[in-house]
């Protein structure tokens, strides 16, 4: 396994451009399964659950293209990936493909919708928590699947199609919102889902299926209405940019000390974040060009955050939020509300000389004068880049372990931060 070698103390300054979101991406491919004409996504991130899903498409009978490199263009910029599923070939979804990205499993709303039937495997566990399928079905069967559980497989089943219907969620889910949207654009009638997820990558995939002939009113909302239509089209969308990744360099940043532009990025999606980064300390400044974020060596005050869904404070960001206030002039408070076991990245940023305890949901951070560097394990996406962020200003060299973790969700994260001065590489198997 590779591993990134970070030496700290180098402050960050240039320009980083932020790539498409992997979390709209995924569903925004899946979609591809509700038509036969071609589906063309601009600025998809080069990551590897963009490759992983692209071989579970096809073990359905969508084929891909990507479109060669243009004169001109960056390293580091989104490909152009076209998506043609002209015929469903296969309506089982393997336990050895959707065992590896949970979000594989949400196939199942657009192969029922479009076959009238799915044999899909569950996900299994997770390591940020259980995450289960219960909403996903429930939202199904309110529109007229048959669903059973068969040796692990969720077997689904519409002979004479879905009907729209009313789909509630207990709370907001955002997977289970794509699924439902997804299943309903094909649904005979109306349907209405109630609360609704709100995130960018809702609304986003949202608007690409309105622009494949899709009538759906309210997205972005917690109540959504399709009136489902007979046949979807081809398009071309591009892929949002990345929230998490925006507000995983600002706070980076805000972590060394620095000046640097995100380029492409949109302060209306992370607007709870970046509002913690000003009572921490650092600039905000929205431009033509993205956002600029900027701290000149001023110290980083304590905060106390909860995470909440869009648009709170995204869960996503909590564990980069802690490395940043590991060094904070006093005592922060984080309490985690949306995954229950999402602090598995305490252990690691204590070996680096962290200052966290633990009392059920809450992470109590002391902030510490100094860091200093060490070998660590990611456990998990979010995890191993709040990892990489201490380790940016950590004294000495932090050698981070298990960085497939961060190839799922980081386009070239090494490039980007070694662009901008960071003593980082990557250390090849």
């Amino acid at each position: 396994m590779d591993q990134i070698r970070i030496t700290g103390g180098a402050p960050l300054n240039g320009r980083i451009a932020v790539s498409g979101a992997k979390n709209a991406a995924l569903p925004l491919m899946i979609a591809s399964l509700l038509t036969e004409e071609t589906l063309t996504l601009e600025n998809v991130p080069r990551l590897a659950d963009v490759a992983l899903l692209k071989r579970i498409l096809g073990n359905h009978g969508v084929d891909h293209s990507v479109d060669g490199k243009r004169a001109g263009q960056d390293a580091l910029s989104g490909e152009t990936l076209h998506l043609s599923a002209g015929e469903i070939v296969d309506t089982t979804a393997p336990y050895d493909l959707v065992s590896r990205m949970r979000a594989s499993f949400w196939v199942i709303g657009p192969l029922l919708a479009r076959t009238g039937e799915a044999r899909v495997s569950l996900p299994g566990g997770c390591a940020i928590g259980t995450r289960p399928v219960d909403f996903f079905i429930d939202a199904l069967r309110d529109l007229g699947a048959d669903i059973d559980i068969d040796a692990g497989y969720v077997v689904a089943s519409a002979r004479n199609g879905l009907r729209g219907g009313r789909v509630r969620f207990p709370h907001s889910s955002v997977g289970a919102t794509h699924v439902a949207l997804m299943a309903a654009a094909l649904a005979r009638g109306e349907t209405v889902i109630e609360n609704a997820a709100r995130e960018p990558e809702v609304t986003d995939l949202a608007a690409c299926l309105t622009k494949m002939g899709a009538e759906i009113e309210g997205a972005g909302s917690s109540t959504i209405h399709i009136q489902g239509v007979e046949r979807l089209g081809g398009t071309s969308h591009p892929v949002l940019a990345d929230r998490i990744e925006t507000g995983t360099y600002a706070f980076a940043v805000a972590m060394t000390g620095g000046d640097v532009v995100l380029e492409g990025a949109r302060a209306d999606l992370l607007e709870a974040p970046l509002e913690t980064l000003r009572q921490i300390g650092a600039g905000v400044d929205v431009t033509n060009e993205g956002i600029r974020i900027t701290r000149n060596g001023s110290g980083l005050a304590p905060v106390d955050v909860t995470t909440e869904p869009f648009p709170g404070f995204p869960t996503d960001l909590q564990a980069q939020l802690m490395a940043l206030v590991c060094r904070a002039d006093g005592t922060s408070h984080i309490r985690e509300t949306i995954f229950e076991n999402r602090f598995m990245h305490v252990q690691e940023l204590a070996r680096l000389g962290a200052d966290i305890s633990l009392d059920g949901q809450v992470a109590t951070v002391a902030g510490v004068r100094r860091l200093k560097g060490a070998p660590v394990m990611a456990t998990d996406l979010r995890a191993s880049v709040s990892l990489v962020i201490a380790g940016l200003a950590a004294e000495g060299d932090t050698l981070v372990n298990r960085v497939y973790h961060l190839d799922r969700g980081f386009e070239r994260l090494e490039e980007k931060l070694g662009r901008c001065g960071a003593e980082i590489e990557r250390i090849a198997a």
